[in-house]
């Protein structure tokens, strides 16, 4: 589950049903084993509850289907980026050395290796440049524990400017909010280094106000989300631990696939996508999830002069369809493409189509750059 003010509540929820499920098997085998409950029934009970906290993971994925191409964590040749904050940026490269470049830029909680698809289809046609975010990955976060949007737009900045040729940007989840502030940071890039965006189940303004419930949400920010992500960054040993216990008993799964996925995910995308959290740092995870929350880029959008392809997920609850029918209306030459089926974690659940309308519309910003920004038509992908 890819973590994000949303994802905090959800993680929260799991983690109570985590320690209910362990304390209930352990008290359970404990009151039996003095005499406080009486029958086989209430052993048989507790040794269930308790072996599910630990193995409940296959039970769950038993319920998926297997697919013939199931994503692994493969890693490329890399390079590092030191930066003034005491970051540094794990950088990977595949691809022909003078393919047109594409750098993509991952979901928050995840790492760069979440783009296995895109290596899998693009990797023999582009140069792929691939990067962690600070802190996620291999990359190292910075001293000042700053993951403020306008510090990683800087960062990508810092790997844009590694690149030989214009490239096309593809930003997915929070990756697209990242380049949206690098367009507003560094507008004099655009249309010279940058000839075109690819923005994927992404927002432009504070992800609470474009998720499912988003009313009911922006009413709990102040009060619960906000608190539960300091709580979280306070508690991270704990909550690391908690992450791993979700993931081993199967909730995390669960939570994977009611937020991510759209019904149509393989058993190796969902526990792909799943494991990605418990291997991050919670404290990191937090620190991001609060700094979306103060995330805006509405008057940016009117001001990108190159071609914005914006994706979605049909059935994306993190991020509702909605908020990239608005990209698209706001930007000068956006076109939007509906995924089908999709959920927020379409880069994985509808590979196939998601790299081909990444690699037609790269491939149609490197060969011309338009020196006038006009709107395509829109595509619905069944």
């Amino acid at each position: 589950m890819l973590i994000s003010p949303t994802g905090i509540v959800f993680a929260w929820l799991l983690w109570l049903l985590s320690v209910v499920l362990l304390g209930g098997g352990l008290y359970l085998i404990w009151a039996w084993y003095v005499g406080v409950l009486v029958g086989t029934a209430y052993l048989v009970g507790g040794v269930a509850m308790t072996l599910l906290t630990f193995f409940g993971r296959p039970l769950v994925l038993l319920f998926v289907r297997p697919g013939r191409d199931e994503p692994r964590a493969i890693r490329a040749d890399a390079a590092e980026i030191t930066r003034p904050d005491g970051s540094m940026l794990h950088v990977e490269t595949c691809g022909p050395v003078d393919g047109p470049p594409l750098v993509l830029t991952h979901g928050w909680g995840t790492n760069s290796t979440v783009w296995y698809y895109v290596k899998r289809h693009l990797a023999g046609r582009f140069r792929l440049v691939l990067w962690d975010l600070p802190g996620l990955g291999e990359s190292r976060g910075p001293a000042d524990n700053d993951y403020r949007l306008e510090k990683m737009a800087a960062d990508l900045e810092a790997v844009v400017a590694r690149v030989e040729r214009p490239a096309v940007l593809v930003g997915h989840s929070i990756g697209g909010m990242i380049l949206l502030t690098f367009c507003r940071l560094f507008p004099q890039h655009l249309g010279t280094r940058v000839v075109g965006l690819v923005l994927v189940d992404t927002t432009y303004t504070n992800p609470l106000a474009t998720t499912t419930a988003s009313g009911l949400l922006r009413a709990l920010q102040k009060p619960v989300v906000e608190p539960l992500l300091h709580l979280t960054i306070w508690l991270a040993p704990l909550v690391w631990l908690m992450n791993w216990l979700s993931y081993l008993n199967g909730a995390g799964h669960l939570a994977s696939k009611l937020t991510g996925f759209a019904g149509h995910e393989t058993r190796g995308q969902l526990d792909f996508a799943t494991l990605f959290t418990p291997t991050a740092s919670p404290a990191v995870q937090a620190r991001g999830a609060l700094a979306m929350l103060r995330y805006d880029a509405t008057t940016t959008l009117p001001t990108i002069p190159v071609p914005v392809l914006v994706l979605a997920g049909h059935l994306d609850r993190m991020t509702i369809p909605e908020a990239a029918r608005y990209i698209r209306d706001h930007v000068p030459a956006g076109q939007y493409v509906e995924l089908r089926p999709g959920g927020h974690m379409s880069i994985l659940e509808t590979n196939e189509q998601f790299d081909q309308l990444v690699g037609e519309f790269a491939a149609a910003c490197s060969a011309a750059p338009a020196a006038t920004p006009h709107r395509p038509a829109d595509i619905n992908v069944a």
